[in-house]
């Protein structure tokens, strides 16, 4: 069924791709990500787009706004449009997040397999 997502947790801590968009809707979409030991996500600002990250594994770090937060498994974040914002793995395993953004945010189905694909992309 079309915007359904089973066991989304198992699916981003399976998954290996920097990004991978998997239900796009007209006002909101969902999207895992894996950020490798030692990677980030890299410092941005989204202007017109709400964002929750959930981190499915791992260990990181969060940063809004140059306010730097312990990111651990369990813990879910809510980056407000206008808010710069990034996320650094500082553990030894992949971090594997869930992320939302309102509005969608990457063309449906977006898949980016690295960080660099990803900044070439960026639109």
């Amino acid at each position: 069924m079309q915007g359904v997502v089973k066991n989304i947790i198992q699916k981003a801590k399976e998954n290996t791709f920097f990004r991978q968009v998997l239900e796009t809707g007209d006002k909101t979409q969902i999207v895992i990500m894996s950020i490798p030991k030692g990677g980030e996500i890299g410092e941005e600002v989204h202007p017109d787009n709400d964002q929750v990250l959930f981190l499915a594994e791992g260990q990181g770090e969060t940063i809004l706004n140059e306010q730097k937060t312990a990111f651990e498994q369990g813990d879910i974040v809510l980056v407000r449009a206008g808010i710069k914002h990034n996320f650094v793995n500082t553990g030894e395993k992949d971090l594997k997040i869930i992320t939302t953004y309102s509005p969608s945010h990457h063309p449906a189905g977006t898949v980016h397999k690295t960080k660099e694909e990803a900044d070439k992309a960026e639109y």
